[in-house]
């Protein structure tokens, strides 16, 4: 495939997360979140994080595999695509995050898990969605997880 194709490609794809994005929060709030609290077994999560470039407040619905009181654990697959999710490249940048879980936010700071954090967490990501076993089988990058807790906000 040409490189202008995959670039129209990863455009078309790109928009179609962000409308879906848009309606998953559009119909959580019309719904004061009644509906969509969750997805694939997982609960959502309406994270916000502060643009890299624009400094713009960010807000893009994902779910969690894994969390607790302590943390919530998310997973930059952007569905097994061959880049990054901006919401990801944003938070590397700009760690301060908020987070909304089942309408309670709370402010967070996220990081990327070393190798020995994802090598303990994947097995328990892949049993919450298999899913996400299949993205990185289909993506030659290692997807990024990323680990959001109290911190220094």
């Amino acid at each position: 495939m040409s490189g202008a194709a995959m670039s129209l490609g990863q455009s078309v794809a790109d928009l179609g997360l962000k409308l879906m994005g848009r309606a998953h929060r559009a119909i959580l709030g019309l719904s004061r979140g009644r509906i969509l609290r969750s997805a694939f077994g997982m609960p959502v999560v309406e994270l916000r994080t502060t643009g890299r470039k624009t400094g713009r407040n960010r807000v893009t619905m994902l779910t969690t595999p894994v969390h607790d009181e302590n943390r919530v654990v998310l997973v930059a697959s952007k569905g097994g695509g061959d880049r990054d999710p901006e919401w990801y490249r944003n938070l590397v940048v700009n760690p301060d995050v908020e987070i909304t879980i089942g309408g309670d936010a709370r402010w967070l700071r996220a990081r990327t898990a070393s190798a020995e954090e994802k090598a303990v967490l994947w097995p328990q990501i892949v049993t919450a969605y298999k899913g996400y076993g299949r993205y990185q089988i289909k993506t030659e990058r290692d997807i990024p997880v990323v680990i959001c807790e109290e911190g220094l906000v």
